[in-house]
């Protein structure tokens, strides 16, 4: 398996999956917008929004579903953006979703910008953001 994506979906890399299912992994962006960040990845390679199968099109519609009932329950945000980036803005070269919480005065084309950038990631935040939206999911 080449894909990191499908790496990531598969966990055979780490990730603070916060929701699953036969079809696709949820789990938080390691270097988020905002606290909350999910991102919505396919178990099976797909590269591209039009190859996706019925089945694994529905799951990631139910978990964006879900995942924004649940952002906007815990994190209180003014708005949820749910987005696609494919082709050569993929950086993953997989089929992924972000379901991002937003806030009045962000500058969301910060999300978008090609700057690279050292990411320093807290596991520790994750690791807590991770319960919060894991305990949330079970509560329903």
């Amino acid at each position: 398996m080449e894909c990191f994506g499908c790496k990531l979906a598969n966990k055979m890399e780490p990730v603070n999956i916060v929701w699953e299912d036969d079809y696709v992994c949820c789990f938080l962006d390691h270097d988020p917008f905002n606290e909350g960040h999910i991102l919505i990845l396919p178990r099976k390679h797909v590269r591209y929004f039009d190859e996706l199968d019925e089945n694994t099109a529905t799951s990631i519609m139910k978990a964006a579903k879900l995942l924004s009932k649940i952002i906007k329950e815990l994190f209180n945000p003014d708005g949820i953006t749910i987005c696609q980036n494919g082709g050569s803005f993929d950086e993953l070269t997989h089929f992924h979703m972000h379901v991002v919480p937003r806030y009045e005065g962000q500058n969301f084309a910060n999300f978008y910008s090609e700057e690279t950038k050292e990411v320093v990631v807290d596991e520790v935040g994750l690791s807590k953001t991770k319960s919060k939206i894991v305990d949330a999911i079970e509560s329903i």
